[in-house]
């Protein structure tokens, strides 16, 4: 059993320390290619039509801010059309159709597309929506996104190059100082539309769609088989089928699309878990033809990285696991140096992550050195989320199907406004209880570290239990807090 346990937990560092050697591949293709000059671009003559969807389901709080926002952008309104695709069963729809006939009345042409069923999630709507679509251009931003005012007349003339098929603009965040939670969402976004996107699209390997404040040619959608909705991450799976085409995309980090995060931690982990569950199927479905592709090698390599990273997650999970007996096992066995054989690889981990953060910040951020301080929290929270996103990833794996659940949002623009118990809030919190047992799970480790004296250990595992407790303990209290006002409410209705 001890040989077992040892084995097994360095066959997952072993995998997860390659995991983090290409995020330092990411981090030097950026630094190679982020001063890389700008092609000279063409400009129509006369500017296209363009459609701008709006895909929203049971999205009160948001859909007046939404619609308002894209009425203000600077294009023809005669080669303008605005389509709301309305999935929603609550209030949503009045509001909705209100805002838009008002719209309509103002001059725009703009049509709202209610659905009875959600067939084919958000995938699906935007699909019904093509049908009528009178842009060759489609803009897409979904429910707390607010757009720049000049977003498409500084995105549309990239498609007078005939082979771009997208032009994706990075986000920006509208209450990133809302609260600890918040700050480290906007670090990780950062890392990503920074690092991970100019990195990928400068050195010619494959980008992806964000789902959001980006412009597909139509065409392109229709070459590339349409929206399909057999995955959770209809983006990622149209932007790899296009690119297998032949479809090139373009990314403007200097356009900004601001967005609203999610200040609720459940509602983030139901994002996370949206998001890696998708990252996985959509790699089941595509690497294969990927890999047996005849595009050039560093392609398919980071294709390869791109698809199967969020497997992390449960590789961690199951390290997570192991961790603690293994240490147990090398100290019960009088293998004492071994213990220090994992300080290198964690610190080989903890440096990339730093750099590759650091360096997003740095790129976008004046004072980016205030940053650097959330970057332990960043880590410890990736951790904390290893129980519900490693069980995306066995989900996706073993193909147990789920419905697509959206992130709600609030309205949540300024640091000091609360979050009230509100009708998208879940109650659930089955994942919430695993997470703080192994919050107490890592503290006994600590414990046994403390009393042998591996103070070595000690940091890493408390990044652990401080990831695990942050955010089990954050849900069951949130969700608590809404539980408490909705009891207090019943009972004064009943009074």
């Amino acid at each position: 059993m001890a040989t077992f346990v040892i084995i097994s937990y360095f066959v997952l560092l072993s995998i997860l320390t390659v995991y983090a050697f290409h995020r330092y591949i990411m981090v030097y293709l950026f630094q190679k290619h982020r001063n890389d000059e700008k092609k000279q671009v063409k400009e129509f003559t006369e500017l296209p039509t363009v459609t701008i969807q709006l895909p929203v389901y049971n999205e009160l709080y948001v859909i007046e801010r939404l619609i308002k926002s894209i009425c203000q952008i600077e294009y023809p309104r005669e080669k303008l059309h605005i389509q709301i695709l309305d999935d929603s069963t609550d209030e949503t729809i009045y509001l909705a159709e209100r805002i838009t006939k008002e719209a309509r009345q103002e001059g725009y042409d703009i049509e709202y597309l209610h659905r009875r069923n959600r067939e084919g999630f958000k995938a699906g709507a935007l699909q019904a929506g093509m049908e009528t679509a009178k842009g060759e251009f489609i803009a897409i931003f979904d429910a707390d996104f607010i757009p720049p005012n000049d977003f498409l007349i500084k995105t549309i003339h990239s498609f007078t190059d005939p082979q771009v098929a997208v032009v994706q603009s990075r986000w920006g965040h509208i209450n990133s100082d809302y609260s600890l939670l918040t700050e480290i969402q906007a670090l990780m976004l950062d890392g990503h539309f920074v690092v991970e996107h100019i990195a990928r699209n400068r050195s010619g390997r494959f980008l992806n769609f964000n789902g959001t404040g980006g412009m597909w040619r139509k065409q392109a959608i229709i070459d590339s088989g349409g929206w399909q909705s057999n995955t959770l991450t209809e983006d990622l799976d149209l932007s790899y089928r296009a690119q297998m085409r032949g479809w090139k995309f373009v990314y403007l980090p200097d356009i900004v699309s601001d967005a609203e995060l999610p200040v609720d931690m459940d509602a983030f982990k139901r994002q996370q878990y949206r998001w890696t569950k998708g990252a996985i199927q959509t790699g089941r479905k595509l690497l294969f033809t990927l890999l047996k592709s005849k595009l050039p090698w560093w392609i398919k390599v980071e294709g390869f990285f791109h698809l199967t990273n969020n497997v992390s997650y449960f590789l961690m999970l199951l390290l997570s696991i192991l961790m603690f007996p293994s240490m147990i096992f090398r100290f019960n066995l009088g293998w004492y140096d071994m213990m220090y054989f994992d300080l290198p690889i964690f610190c080989l981990a903890t440096f990339s992550i730093g750099a590759f953060y650091i360096f997003s910040a740095k790129e976008i951020y004046p004072d980016w050195k205030k940053k650097i301080k959330y970057i332990p929290c960043l880590m410890a929270l990736g951790y904390g989320l290893c129980v519900s996103n490693g069980k995306a990833v066995a989900e996706a794996m073993t193909n147990v199907p789920s419905e697509f659940v959206r992130t709600p949002k609030y309205m949540i623009e300024k640091e000091n406004k609360k979050l009230m118990p509100k009708g998208y809030r879940s109650k659930k919190g089955f994942t919430a209880w695993w997470e703080i047992l192994f919050g107490m799970y890592y503290a006994y480790a600590i414990y046994f570290c403390i009393d042998y004296d591996l103070i070595a250990a000690v940091p890493f595992l408390a990044l652990f239990a401080f990831g695990f407790w942050y955010v089990g303990l954050y849900t069951l209290w949130q969700n608590r807090d809404q539980w408490l006002n909705v009891r207090v409410k019943t009972a004064f209705q009943n009074t």
